[in-house]
């Protein structure tokens, strides 16, 4: 056993012992339930395994809901866009957050550096490497030992009146499965797929084209010319990695004359935000999402240093894409702000994701009658802000609502556990800071559901505990 095995088991002893003081996961309670096929039904189905994933299903477990499974697509280690699609070096957040800590000390990221790499690695460290967020997402999964299947996808979701079924393939086939209720823990890219700006033309994808959330041939693009479009962290990471890859050159396309300044997602990251966002009135959420929206986020300083004394790029402030195409003699012919046009070799979209619900594929039988925040709430004069009323009208814990909520009232058994809850209850499902405390909403309002379904149930057990208490004494009666 090596230092980092002795170092990992002796992190797990340490986390047995903590959660054995606190009689964790506590014990199962919910009640039984057929699904249609007469089988006993999951209490939940969470669809993702990557950082959101696993804390719900951790907080789950936590609350006594462990009758519970965990799905992801992709291979064991790739969920989510760590090693994948994220070509930052390290994390943007601060290496200090606790992670998917859920209250406990050995469940803390620092905990897990310091018994894989030693306690004396810790102050040296920066930020977090992307390839050790990814295995510590792996540790805490498997030291809490959550049932998660990966190599699953999810085709279509369908809700019912007491459970959702859910069409499922994997290398053994199409397969049909219900659960009480489904948690989409489906990260950014989930909440209605790649955000593409007007005229840029779909034959130019893939051979020509890509999003920066997309699998990259880097390598391909040595001795090439590239285009990347976008101001935000993606746009200068890829226009980092191309570089780094030998593109001969790079040119950074970006609509806004001058960078923004501050971060403010960082000056909104405590826990009065995260505890207080869901109890605010629709207009001062209205009011804070359009501030947000306005001032946007800059890229890190460390993704602008990565780029700006390569040979080869050039950052084009000022500069709107109007339009993308095939060329005439091959690659890109780009059409830029004030009629000026450029060409590339290949072309990068750093535009982030939409929030459409009507473009999440497995929504597709019932996203017409998901409600929004543009159903339920109209802005003052001046505060217009269509994107922000695309999010989902979510209840407060992450369930959908209907815009028909008496022809619908199903779709609340559908959990959105992704950044398309950010306008109903804040950054808690978007990025590392919020994570602990967006599970442990999630796990809460997700048992007090359950409960309130069982509770003929519930009230039977209570009425058959016959523990005696005063057996032993004079007065026992029994």
């Amino acid at each position: 056993m090596d230092r980092r095995q002795a170092g990992l088991a002796a992190l797990e002893d340490e986390l047995a012992r903590d959660l054995q003081r606190l009689t964790l996961p506590a014990a199962a309670w919910p009640a039984e339930r057929p699904g249609p096929d007469g089988a006993p039904m999951p209490d939940v189905l969470v669809i993702g395994a990557g950082m959101y994933g696993v804390a719900a299903a951790a907080a789950l477990t936590f609350k006594g809901i462990r009758n519970i499974q965990v799905l992801d697509r992709a291979p064991e280690g790739l969920e989510g866009p760590w090693v994948t699609t994220a070509r930052m070096r390290t994390l943007r957040s601060p290496k200090h957050l606790p992670g998917i800590d859920l209250g406990i000390p050995a469940l803390t990221f620092r905990a897990w550096f310091e018994a894989a790499h030693g306690a004396e690695a810790w102050d040296p460290l920066y930020k977090i490497l992307n390839a050790d967020w990814q295995d510590y997402i792996l540790w805490v999964r498997r030291a809490l030992r959550l049932p998660v299947a990966n190599g699953v996808e999810v085709l279509a979701i369908q809700p019912a009146a007491d459970h959702v079924g859910v069409t499922l393939r994997d290398a053994a086939g199409t397969r049909r499965l219900a659960a009480r209720r489904l948690v989409m823990a489906s990260g950014r890219a989930g909440t209605g797929g790649h955000s593409l700006p007007p005229g840029v033309d779909p034959a130019l994808f893939p051979v020509l084209a890509a999003h920066s959330n997309d699998v990259i041939d880097f390598a391909a693009l040595r001795g090439r010319d590239v285009a990347v479009i976008g101001a935000g962290p993606s746009s200068w990471d890829n226009a980092a990695a191309a570089l780094e890859a030998g593109a001969a050159r790079v040119d950074l396309y970006i609509r806004r004359r001058v960078l923004p300044q501050v971060n403010k997602g960082r000056g909104s990251a405590n826990q009065g935000f995260f505890e207080g966002w869901p109890s605010l009135p629709p207009a001062e959420k209205w009011r804070l999402l359009a501030y947000l929206h306005d001032v946007q986020s800059p890229p890190p300083h460390e993704s602008i240093l990565r780029v700006l004394d390569r040979p080869g790029f050039q950052v084009h402030l000022g500069t709107p894409l109007r339009g993308a195409t095939p060329g005439q003699g091959g690659g890109v012919a780009l059409a830029l702000g004030e009629g000026r046009t450029a060409r590339a070799d290949f072309l990068i979209l750093g535009t982030g994701f939409a929030i459409d619900m009507g473009r999440i594929a497995e929504f597709s039988p019932f996203a017409s009658k998901i409600a929004l925040w543009a159903d339920r709430y109209t802005p003052p004069p001046g505060l217009e802000r269509p994107e922000i009323g695309r999010f989902p009208w979510l209840d407060a814990g992450f369930g959908l609502t209907a815009r028909d909520p008496a022809a619908e009232p199903a779709l609340s058994r559908i959990h959105l556990f992704n950044h398309a809850a950010m306008a109903s209850l804040g950054a808690i499902a978007s990025d590392v800071p919020g994570v602990s405390v967006g599970a442990g909403r999630l796990a809460r309002h997700i048992a007090a559901a359950i409960f309130a379904e069982d509770i003929d149930v519930m009230r039977a057990r209570l009425e058959a505990f016959d523990e005696p208490e005063l057996k032993g004494t004079p007065f026992f009666a029994l």
